[in-house]
């Protein structure tokens, strides 16, 4: 598993548009695993900032609990178009608890910055992930465009043409 500065790294233009698809809307989908073993499915806001994704949870939710039981999660870009134009990105990974109370404040400082607001204090629930693979999909002109990415290597591409 790598940062996330790691994996733009390596994973040249498929870093970029992962990046752009994870930050620029502001939400992401991010699943979780319950107790019972079931995904449990949840919108966090998420934040890339000094080479890491960090997931940000109100203090004890059910979704934190997870993360903090288990800590697999996959990151699933927002779609909100029905032909899929806009690209389909999913990190996955592990969620690392945040305690450093610097890392945690450098945090909130972004946030603030970003989208104009902090927790007001510091009962939140803060995770860095490291990723351990991506995945895009992308339509367009007929064709699916498929990109996977693991650490150590550059993606691989599948365009599928039009049948």
């Amino acid at each position: 598993m790598v940062s996330w500065a790691e994996f733009q790294e390596q994973a040249g233009a498929l870093g970029a548009f992962a990046a752009e698809r994870v930050d620029g809307p502001g939400l992401v989908l991010v699943a979780t695993l319950r107790r019972d073993g079931w995904p449990r499915i949840s919108p966090v806001e998420p934040l890339l900032f000094d080479g890491r994704l960090y997931l940000g949870m109100m203090w004890r939710s059910t979704k934190a609990l997870d993360l903090l039981r288990d800590p697999r999660v996959l990151v699933h870009s927002v779609v909100s178009r029905k032909d899929g134009s806009e690209g389909d990105v999913k990190v996955y990974g592990r969620a690392l608890e945040v305690r450093d109370p610097d890392e945690r404040e450098r945090y909130c400082v972004a946030l603030q910055e970003k989208i104009g607001w902090r927790p007001e204090d510091d009962r939140f629930h803060l995770f860095a992930v490291d990723v351990e693979r991506v995945g895009c999909v992308r339509f367009g002109d007929g064709r699916q465009r498929t990109e996977a990415w693991r650490p150590g290597g550059p993606p691989t591409v599948v365009d599928r043409p039009p049948e």
